[in-house]
């Protein structure tokens, strides 16, 4: 395998180095079941330490992507769409899968809480903005936008300016994603975006119907689904 790792000193090192194994699983270069290069051998063609190696690997273990046996090394685990490297620079999605991260527990509560609390304009809100997403989405347009709308709606409706807050820190990390997962969604079958749409429908009627526990389930399976999405190339989900 060509161990030919370019790195850059304005990015992370351990993301350059998740990015450029990633390029070589999605190519096929790196196929499934096959061995990765040891950490020696990464460390002399990347000329970075043991401690930055680890770190990618086990980012890459924690997206699923390989799998370590003991006393035998990494292994490809499963491949990701080849479009996935089309729409992002392979070394920004580490960061990506991280806010995916990160918003599965806050965005379910903060979906619980709407359920709670939303009034009937808030709950109008919510619905206004799916309609604008699945609008956007039957004309082929990427909704990145009417994505956010729709969840920043949800924190909107939780009564707790805090998750306004957090959502509006990760809004430039969460459109990203959302871009990335649309864009992948739009070159696939029109079941891969009714089950888009329908993901965010059962989020608002949950909320809708004041139900906190399908409200935090309908929200945590979306989230999941979505990195699910963009992750496997096997799942038309």
């Amino acid at each position: 395998m060509d161990l030919d790792f370019q790195i850059s000193k304005r990015e992370k090192l351990s993301d350059q180095l998740y990015g450029q194994l990633l390029e070589k699983i999605v190519s096929g270069e790196l196929k499934e079941g096959y061995k990765l290069p040891s950490e020696n051998e990464i460390s002399r063609a990347f000329n970075v330490s043991r401690p930055v190696i680890r770190e990618a690997l086990l980012r890459l273990q924690a997206d699923g992507l390989v799998y370590s046996r003991q006393g035998a090394g990494s292994f490809v685990k499963a491949r990701p769409p080849e479009s996935l490297i089309k729409f992002t620079s392979p070394s920004d999605i580490s960061g990506l899968l991280r806010c995916f991260e990160a918003r599965l527990p806050l965005e379910g509560a903060a979906a619980a809480l709407a359920a709670q609390r939303a009034t009937e304009e808030e709950v109008e809100t919510i619905r206004k903005t799916l309609v604008a997403m699945e609008e956007a989405m039957e004309k082929g347009e990427i909704a990145d936008k009417a994505d956010f709308d729709f969840h920043m709606a949800i924190a909107n409706a939780t009564g707790n300016e805090f998750y306004v807050s957090i959502l509006g820190t990760l809004h430039t990390a969460m459109r990203s994603g959302m871009r990335v997962a649309l864009n992948i969604t739009k070159a696939g079958s029109k079941q891969r975006m009714r089950k888009v749409q329908e993901e965010h429908r059962t989020i608002y009627d949950a909320i809708s119907l004041g139900d906190v526990t399908a409200a935090d389930l309908a929200m945590r399976y979306h989230i999941q689904s979505a990195r699910t999405r963009l992750m496997n190339h096997q799942r038309d989900i």
